[in-house]
């Protein structure tokens, strides 16, 4: 084992770590569906529940799968089955999921690319017009096109390696994204619009949406919303049960203190979301109003523009800092992904790292042309159990984040939990004698209250609960 330790690329340190994993964790999901989840569940409340669980529920399997991935020096899909031969078959299901994220996420990396260059371009007018995004995605071409160039970006950081492709990149990303996204939070609590019945509202009543907790009309059912809504997200936004920090433990040092860097990405990954929302909510409320916050989805590609059109030609330059600080948070994200389907690849068969990223991009790109094509000569309306209406994406998405990455959580718990014990986990943690002050809660968590949540977010994604 040890002897594989050195022969694996590993990360140069804690550092390289962390800003790699942070990295994965904060991408799409924290910039627009964290801050439109925080307004519709009455806010500061939201943030409150998410906090919580952040420190308990995805601690816990946050710690779990990078100890599993630095104990076995294995990615994903062959990792399980060192920790117990009989539960191979969980790797499969870990290297499904980013298999099935990946060829999705890179299309609509694509969509943040194309953004990017409209208002690289001074074509910001342009982005504000009805029916722009509609047009653009189910066009037959550009949507392929921009995919092209971001699946292009997030393979040459992959096929250059842990050292010099993930950790030299995310040193440098990283630490641009941050200033980005404080500068435009800032930024959103200084801004002012008068509407046409002359009502003002500024950036700071919109702080107040985000930041004060709103308890009119909130009865129990409302509670389970809001907290189903903050474990889903925790679930997505920290890369949970993806294979993602399986791979990146994997490449951990056994010097580097597990706990210390997991809060470190806890505390990365949960300011950024933060900050995040006190970049979209206080805008989108000064020229759009609470209802504006509906958008959802959407809001990234159709209620922003809106929002940066309306500053004049000062919108054009906050939109292009805008997606590019999206882009970078997508890269990043997309970046891990890979890796994990990567690296599985190379321990499964022992590909050399470029045949194995050459030959998961060429497969997943393939995918990936398929779901820009469900929304133009594939396009069909699925119904999904939650009762949406979807397309190809949609599909892909639900079967990865409502279904799979559960099960993948659920069974990590029984495993952990009940088959090898979690002083499996507690021992790699402690292996060079730190503390782990969490390690009752730790306990509890990986044992019963965490199963508990998994099956409750897999029954609602069947649509029973």
């Amino acid at each position: 084992m040890e002897t594989k330790t050195k022969q694996r690329n590993s990360f140069s340190g804690s550092l390289g770590f962390v800003l790699a994993a942070a990295g994965s964790a904060v991408g799409l999901g924290n910039i627009w569906r964290f801050p439109y989840l925080a307004a519709k569940d009455g806010g500061a409340l939201f943030l409150l529940v998410y906090l919580v669980l952040a420190l308990t529920f995805g601690f816990a399997l946050l710690v779990t799968e990078i100890s599993i991935g630095r104990k076995t020096q294995e990615s994903p899909l062959t990792a399980y089955k060192k920790i117990n031969a009989k539960w191979g078959f969980l790797g499969i299901f870990s290297f499904i999921v980013p298999f099935l994220i990946y060829p999705y996420y890179t299309v609509i990396g694509g969509w943040v690319v194309k953004y990017a260059f409209s208002y690289l371009t001074f074509q910001g007018k342009v982005a504000v017009q009805d029916g722009y995004f509609g047009g653009f995605i189910t066009s037959q071409w550009q949507p392929i096109l921009y995919t092209v160039i971001f699946a292009g970006l997030t393979f040459l950081i992959v096929y250059k390696g842990v050292e010099h492709g993930i950790e030299k990149y995310s040193k440098i990303l990283m630490p641009v994204l941050v200033v980005i996204v404080v500068f435009t939070a800032v930024y959103s609590l200084f801004i002012s619009h008068t509407d046409e019945s002359g009502v003002t509202k500024t950036g700071l009543q919109g702080a107040a949406i985000y930041f004060i907790p709103n308890f009119s009309g909130l009865t129990v059912k409302g509670f389970l919303d809001i907290f189903l809504d903050a474990m889903g997200q925790l679930f997505y936004s920290l890369s949970i049960a993806m294979g993602i920090m399986v791979a990146y433990g994997s490449y951990m040092k056994k010097e580097v203190n597990i706990v210390k860097s997991v809060n470190q990405i806890e505390i990365f990954d949960t300011g950024i979301a933060f900050l995040a929302g006190m970049m979209i909510v206080p805008s989108v409320y000064v020229f759009s109003g609470k209802e504006g916050m509906s958008a959802g989805p959407g809001l990234m590609f159709i209620t922003l523009p809106k929002v940066f059109n309306s500053l004049g030609s000062f919108g054009n330059i906050i939109g292009l800092i805008f997606f590019v600080m999206v882009l970078f948070a997508a890269l990043t994200s997309s970046v891990s992904i890979l890796e994990a389907i990567t690296a599985s690849m190379m321990d499964k068969f022992k590909w050399s790292r470029k045949k194995s990223a050459v030959i998961m991009s060429v497969v997943t790109f393939v995918i990936s042309v398929i779901v820009c094509m469900g929304y133009n000569v594939l396009y069909f309306d699925a119904k999904l159990p939650n009762g949406s209406v979807g397309q190809i994406l949609d599909i892909l998405d639900y079967l990865s984040n409502n279904m799979l990455m559960p099960i993948v959580g659920l069974l990590t718990c029984i495993l952990i939990g009940w088959i090898v014990k979690p002083k499996t986990v507690i021992d790699e943690i402690t292996r060079n004698g730190e503390g782990f002050l969490r390690r009752t809660l730790y306990v509890v968590m990986i044992k019963y209250i965490a199963p508990l949540l998994l099956l409750v977010i897999l029954l609602t994604g069947f649509g029973i609960f």
